[in-house]
């Protein structure tokens, strides 16, 4: 009997032995996992091809195979303006949606222009700016987008530009939500650039699923390093934004290396976009320059 006891207890003992090793061996992986997450992962804005499809030269259809087999970048940022009259077209939206999966490319968002001022003064037009977005919220769904970027843009002095500004969104928002997509204000010229100004639209508007798409250009009168800080508590995405680079590869206009540390010292991980809008090298070319940088950036911020 005291054998019998003594066997059952040693196996006892050796079926939580080898479960606690087997948790072990789960934690470690998971904790290796874990600390081989990049600091942040790169996507590809369309836009930074907009001069070969606007001319021709490549087609819209092909972009999620030039990001995947020129780049290697395996999500994608969607401009509107190159399927303007599509939105609704679910044949097409269908057949792009395919070479995106087949190129096993990930469609994070669609850029939204020309489809009116969520700010407008006439109250009428401003609806109707609105109502025009429904159709992209819609068509980023069937992507399965995550967001809307749209234009925060009004006349008037910017208190009054706020109130339009924060109906337009607060309204759009709303549609938004119930089909799961964020709808993201990038600083895109104008008041929008300033960032305090957005900022306290975002306070305003005061919904989950509204908020920012920081880009490191589009400024003018504003300092481009206060106005990201300033936007990145609202932020669902980010865009590189370069035009030129030097010698040593740096963007010549932006500071990498202090705009990132921006940017992550937010506690953002998600992606960069990518969205080359110079003209001394070709498009391609201007691709790979930023992901370098990006990349250079990456890794010295890992090192620690």
């Amino acid at each position: 009997m005291q054998r019998q006891t003594d066997r059952r207890t040693f196996l006892k003992q050796a079926a939580v032995a080898a479960a606690g090793l087997g948790l072990t061996s789960t934690m470690t992986s998971s904790f290796s996992a874990a600390a081989k997450q990049p600091l942040f992962k790169i996507s590809l804005a369309e836009w930074s091809y907009n001069r070969a499809i606007f001319g021709k030269k490549m087609d819209h259809f092909d972009f999620p195979k030039v990001a995947k087999q020129d780049h290697g970048i395996e999500a994608i940022e969607l401009v509107n303006q190159f399927f303007m009259n599509k939105a609704k077209d679910q044949k097409y939206l269908a057949e792009f949606k395919k070479r995106a999966d087949d190129q096993g490319v990930k469609i994070l968002l669609i850029m939204c222009d020309d489809e009116g001022q969520l700010g407008d003064p006439d109250e009428k037009q401003r609806l109707k700016a609105i109502e025009n977005h429904y159709k992209w919220v819609e068509a980023a769904k069937f992507f399965g987008c995550h967001s809307i970027r749209v234009n925060a843009y009004s006349s008037g002095s910017p208190d009054e530009q706020r109130e339009r500004v924060v109906d337009g969104l607060h309204r759009l928002a709303e549609f938004g939500g119930k089909h799961g997509l964020n709808v993201i204000v990038e600083n895109h010229g104008g008041i929008s650039s300033h960032g305090d100004w957005l900022a306290s639209v975002m306070k305003k508007a005061n919904l989950p699923n509204c908020g920012t798409l920081p880009d490191f250009g589009n400024f003018q009168d504003y300092d481009r390093y206060k106005a990201v800080a300033e936007m990145m508590p609202y932020a669902k995405a980010v865009s590189a934004k370069s035009h030129d680079f030097d010698a040593q590869g740096n963007c010549i206009e932006t500071d990498y290396r202090r705009m990132l540390k921006i940017v992550l010292d937010a506690g953002y991980h998600g992606h960069f976009g990518i969205e080359y809008e110079g003209n001394k090298i070709s498009e391609p070319e201007g691709v790979r320059a930023t992901k370098r940088l990006l990349e250079k950036v990456r890794e010295e911020f890992s090192k620690g």
